[in-house]
């Protein structure tokens, strides 16, 4: 299997680590900030992660089980096949720092990696505004 071309993309969040991690992997909460993943989030009916939807099209998203280390990775199962999502959630002193790989793989132009770059940062930058101002 090759390697890919790989953006790294993160956010500072001035809100303690295991409070970012502890929002950020509750699916339930995944609306309110990841806009890249679809709308309509709920429960596979089957108990197998949960069901969003993406541009009119059902995908599934299983997750990784909660755990003490910040990660928070997740498969998007769609159509045309099944993408790897590294997500991490790490002290960064009394806060948290949010990493998300990005990986350009062979099908992905440099202006689709862009486009999804932004979408990304957005997400993130969301979540971020979420949990600076969320009460304490």
């Amino acid at each position: 299997m090759p390697t890919y071309h790989s953006r790294t993309l993160s956010v500072t969040i001035a809100r303690p680590w295991k409070e970012v991690y502890a929002f950020a992997a509750d699916p339930a909460n995944m609306a309110e900030w990841a806009a890249g993943l679809g709308g309509d989030f709920e429960p596979a009916p089957d108990g197998d992660g949960w069901i969003a939807n993406q541009d009119g099209t059902a995908i599934r998203i299983t997750f990784t089980p909660p755990n003490d280390f910040g990660v928070l990775d997740h498969d998007v199962h769609t159509p045309g096949g099944v993408v790897h999502v590294a997500l991490r959630v790490v002290p960064n002193g009394s806060g948290a720092e949010v990493t998300f790989l990005l990986l350009q793989e062979r099908a992905m132009s440099d202006a689709e990696l862009e486009r999804d770059a932004a979408a990304v940062q957005k997400d993130l930058d969301t979540l971020k505004r979420l949990m600076e101002d969320a009460p304490r």
